[in-house]
């Protein structure tokens, strides 16, 4: 079963940046699509963006368009979340996600697969 290493994360000001970096242990199946998704207290687990590491193809949710930015080293196995413009409520324990699903349903992405432990971020006002 693939591993997923995170890293990254923290505390920002709002407008700040952070990058989130997720290193996976093979590209396999079952890591054909990656991505984040965070849950912050109290609130449902969220989508955020998704990469199909075939080919690039990304998908965001529309709360982080034009704000965050998903990518991929496929020589390092490694796919990153560029956070720009943070706003206090991307407050959140974000996760790294892989899945032979797509993100069809981006919101409610992945519905099985692999997840690291998490990272937290958050972002004051």
């Amino acid at each position: 079963q693939v591993q997923l290493v995170e890293s990254g994360g923290g505390s920002a000001q709002a407008g700040g940046s952070l990058r989130l970096s997720c290193a996976a242990s093979g590209y396999t199946s079952s890591t054909k699509y990656m991505g984040w998704f965070r849950q912050a207290p109290g609130k449902e687990r969220e989508g955020v963006a998704a990469i199909y590491t075939g080919g690039g193809v990304t998908s965001y949710a529309d709360s982080v368009k034009g704000r965050f930015t998903i990518s991929q080293d496929n020589a390092k196995n490694t796919v990153y979340l560029q956070m720009n413009s943070l706003k206090a409520e991307d407050t959140a324990m974000y996760y790294c996600a892989a899945s032979p699903l797509s993100p069809t349903n981006l919101k409610h992405w992945p519905p099985m697969g692999t997840w690291g432990q998490g990272t937290q971020v958050i972002v004051s006002s």
